[in-house]
């Protein structure tokens, strides 16, 4: 088998057929057979090894949640037979280190590491960090074989092994679902979307493939900060993870004949010190080239539009003038400002903007709130992957905005019922100028709150109002009070 199978692991389930690939005797055929209980044999399959390669692959007939079954293939005398194989939905999580950091490092970690045990149809794989320069058909190094999660592999050190935001996710959908979650890591800290972009994604946004193009990365972004540099310490090599594709490369082609139900993304961070103005089409450009190569690689099994939900960047460095933060999160959506939408179909997005943990000993940069964003997250699959009905899985977003130009008011309204929760804080901004560039941004003081409507002073912009942002800013508010939040506690996203 490949490197990315073993006992415990859960396939995806119908409607959608599981792709099993293995290594053979060029020319030899491969007798794959599926058995329950008692040894009572449920499917059998065979596939012939191609050369040179010497690999073969067999799509399993759909199977219904469930288990265990024991999966063994076999080539003439020889068989190699996994056990306690389940059937379930399959989440591929990826990204830096915010979707690296372990349950070890989040709040409350010794209640949820000893929570693990509880959850024993969740099981977790772990690729490991890995690089290169060309497309590997297996993964180079496992750091978790598949597993039944135990405090030990949820909290087995710092940015290692096994990812928070991605156990919470699973535990959260597998008690929505009710049958079992696969869970597989690909992460590394410190990374930019080039690195896991394919050299197809990068040409799509005309960004160089070239590994010389971009030198080292990161290490061209000077001064780093404390806070970033951080989040790369684990892995010192900052010419090397940050290459264009080389992450692609080493931890996500060796996976696409993996059948998938969805993928859950949490970066972005490294990004805004690097191409980030190119990020809205970047991410857009990998989002539609993963689900490409993963329909592809699992012979169509794979949905073509599978769900990809991914984390909205959380607050960094407060009071910093910088705002590439802000500019990043508005990237994220396609600069649209909500998902999914028409560039970025069957997404969802877990807004963190309120996440932010000053005193976070891995840096403000690693909020410990996990749970929240996991939350959020899981929300967001329920409604877009499952298609749950009437589930509120985003925040308020504004559809108009109406200038009183004789009281000097902008009245702004949103699409959902609003809570108004920071009063004091400069949340919204108008921009007061003759032309768009550069903007003259003022703070537009909140007169009054309605229900689906807020307000706004425009004192000392007059009647030119060229433009209207919120929560714009590197640190926009504090902990689970930003300015607007719906009747369900879900904050709106920035906009602008």
């Amino acid at each position: 088998f490949a490197s990315c199978y073993g006992d415990h692991m859960v396939l995806q389930k119908e409607p959608a057929g599981a792709v099993v690939w293995g290594y053979g005797e060029p020319g030899a055929a491969v007798t794959v057979v599926v058995s329950g209980n008692g040894g009572l044999i449920v499917m059998k399959k065979t596939a012939q090894v191609k050369g040179p390669s010497g690999t073969w692959t067999t799509v399993l007939d759909p199977m219904d949640p469930g288990g265990p079954y024991a999966l063994t293939a076999g080539q003439g005398s020889e068989n190699v037979t996994l056990q306690d194989i389940y059937f379930g939905d399959v989440w591929l999580c990826s990204g830096q280190s915010n979707m690296a950091m372990t349950v070890l490092q989040i709040a409350n970690a010794s209640q949820e590491l000893a929570a693990a045990a509880r959850y024993p149809y969740v099981r977790i794989f772990a690729a490991a960090p890995a690089r290169s320069d060309v497309e590997l058909e297996d993964l180079k190094k496992i750091d978790l074989p598949w597993s039944i999660p135990t405090a030990e592999n949820l909290g087995h050190g710092n940015f290692t092994y096994f990812s928070a935001v991605c156990w919470l996710l699973g535990r959260y959908l597998y008690e929505a679902l009710r049958y079992p979650v696969g869970l597989v890591e690909a992460a590394w800290g410190g990374t930019p979307i080039e690195a896991w972009s394919s050299q197809r994604a990068l040409r799509a946004c005309r960004l160089p493939e070239d590994t010389g193009s971009f030198g080292a990365g990161l290490a061209f972004c000077t001064p780093l900060s404390p806070a970033l540099s951080s989040s790369i310490s684990p892995h010192r090599h900052l010419s090397g993870p940050q290459t264009p594709s080389v992450l692609w490369n080493a931890m996500i082609h060796p996976l696409l004949n993996m059948t998938l139900r969805g993928v859950a993304w949490y970066q972005g961070e490294a990004n805004a010190f690097l191409h980030t103005d190119r990020y809205n089409c970047t991410f857009p450009a990998l989002i539609a080239d993963w689900r490409h190569a993963f329909h592809a690689g699992s012979a169509g099994q794979t949905e073509p539009l599978f769900p990809f939900g991914f984390v909205q960047l959380s607050s960094y460095r407060r009071q910093s003038p910088d705002n590439s933060f802000a500019r990043l999160r508005w990237h994220q959506t396609a600069d649209l400002g909500v998902v999914p939408n028409a560039r970025m179909p069957r997404t969802f997005m877990a807004v963190a903007v309120d996440l932010c943990d000053e005193r976070s000993p891995y840096g403000s940069i690693h909020p410990r709130d996990k749970q929240n964003v996991a939350h959020r997250l899981h929300l967001g699959a329920r409604a877009v992957a499952y298609g749950e009905k009437d589930l509120v899985f985003q925040g308020p977003y504004p559809t108009r905005a109406v200038l009183e130009v004789t009281r000097a008011l902008l009245n702004v309204t949103y699409t959902q019922e609003l809570v108004f929760r920071q009063r004091d804080a400069p949340a919204f901004e108008v921009c007061c100028s003759s032309q768009l560039s550069p903007c003259g941004w003022l703070p537009a003081s909140v007169v009054v709150v309605e229900s689906r409507t807020v307000t706004l002073a425009l004192a000392g912009c007059g009647t030119l109002v060229l433009g209207l942002r919120y929560a714009w800013a590197e640190w926009p508010c504090e902990y689970q009070s930003c300015a607007l939040y719906n009747t369900q506690g879900l904050p709106a996203p920035p906009f602008l």
